[in-house]
């Protein structure tokens, strides 16, 4: 059975993105991931395959997938591809879009899901191939706890006190994890792998 991993970026204080759910990694103003320093040139080569297309091109980063094979990803997240021009922010991966309000694709390569999320991925892990990525967002990520595998959160030095939270939930719910590994860079970018206990 194919795993579920949540890697995402996040702040101390636990936003994926700012209360707009402006691309965080954007590197005008008011990005505020680091997306340069030490940190950098591992992470592109252990997830190559979670690196925008565009991004892939200006790199010229042609590594083959390692990890995924699929990203699965909410609609806010993804309308932030499309308004940079980037319908298929992942061309190399299946990309599926979780919405209730956008009926059908806009593009051929990207699947818009309309029913239960859950549901969905759980078809999606009983198929060969390798891994399933969620890159965002928060409300996507709290509906397919259930399904989460593994979570890889890449934790940057900085705190915004408002904005996406990485699982946007207003009830209490205490979840223990597993700390699997961890690695702090020079950056101030810490990365923390876990599991469920």
């Amino acid at each position: 059975m194919r795993e579920l991993t949540y890697f995402v970026a996040s702040t101390l204080d636990g936003f994926v993105a700012d209360p707009s759910g402006k691309d965080p990694t954007d590197v005008s103003p008011g990005g505020f991931f680091l997306s340069q320093g030490d940190h950098s040139v591992p992470l592109l080569t252990a997830y190559p395959e979670t690196v925008p297309g565009a991004v892939r091109e200006r790199l010229g980063l042609d590594a083959e997938n390692k990890v995924f094979d699929t990203v699965l990803m909410g609609r806010r997240t993804w309308e932030l591809g499309r308004d940079t021009g980037a319908p298929d922010p992942y061309p190399r991966l299946r990309s599926y879009v979780f919405s209730r309000t956008i009926a059908e694709s806009p593009v051929p390569t990207v699947n818009f899901v309309r029913t239960d999320p859950l549901e969905k991925v759980r078809e999606l892990k009983q198929e060969d191939g390798l891994g399933i990525w969620l890159c965002g967002g928060g409300v996507l990520a709290e509906a397919l706890w259930p399904a989460i595998d593994r979570l890889v959160v890449k934790v940057n030095p900085v705190v915004i006190g408002a904005g996406v939270k990485l699982f946007h939930s207003d009830e209490f719910a205490l979840r223990k994890l597993r700390l699997d590994g961890h690695h702090v860079y020079e950056s101030g970018v810490a990365v923390l792998t876990y599991s469920k206990e």
